[in-house]
């Protein structure tokens, strides 16, 4: 075993460990922070396999956005965490089932004759001047570009049913309505009131009387 497999199978380890730890932790704080921790050595994965924009682009985006997003939510609400825990340890044998049925799906995806990883070439050493960005960007918009743009649409349809789903009318909730706006008419909102002019008496001591 050379020093580079020992490296693999190292950041293998801690990131199966994390991945396991982001399930079993009872508390979400920490449950975020081994995510964390599993990026981080998914990142190291990447640079194994010279792909240091993707390990850098998963640092910055995921680590340094929206993990800190997660733990700044998660710190700010008021969780029960043994109310969020119960009924866990009942959901495991189902868990465990899908676990199984997914490992066996994923061998036969990677272990058939069109997907196998026996066709896949190992990682071959680049010239100084290779740049992954550019063989990335190559990549997706050539040979991947109908793959690309599907996954923009789903992730398109995504966001529009999230802010579907949180604008929904609730009750004793102000909106405007911008049709009723354009709509309004001087008529209905000013009313000119016709009033006779008041004279003010004058009192004699004002008069000089």
């Amino acid at each position: 075993m050379n020093f580079e497999t020992f490296v693999f199978y190292f950041f293998s380890a801690i990131l199966l460990f994390a991945a396991v730890r982001v399930i079993t932790a009872r508390n979400p704080v920490h449950s975020a922070l081994f995510l964390v921790l599993a990026f981080f050595t998914a990142a190291g994965l990447w640079i194994m396999l010279e792909a240091e924009f993707l390990a850098i682009t998963l640092v910055l985006v995921y680590v340094g956005a929206v993990m800190v997003l997660f733990l700044f939510v998660v710190m700010m609400l008021d969780i029960n965490l043994d109310r969020l825990r119960e009924g866990f340890w009942n959901y495991l044998p189902l868990a465990a089932i899908v676990a199984v049925f997914m490992v066996f799906e994923m061998v036969v995806v990677l272990g058939s004759k069109h997907f196998g990883l026996s066709i896949v070439p190992a990682p071959q050493t680049h010239a100084a001047g290779y740049s992954n960005t550019k063989e990335l960007g190559r990549l997706l918009y050539t040979e991947y570009v109908y793959p690309f743009e599907i996954a923009a649409v789903v992730l398109l349809v995504a966001i529009v049913a999230a802010i579907a789903l949180t604008m929904r009318r609730r009750k004793n909730t102000k909106s405007q309505d911008a049709a009723q706006q354009i709509a309004v008419r001087r008529e209905d909102r000013v009313r000119l009131v016709s009033m006779k002019a008041e004279k003010k008496e004058i009192a004699p001591a004002e008069t000089g009387q």
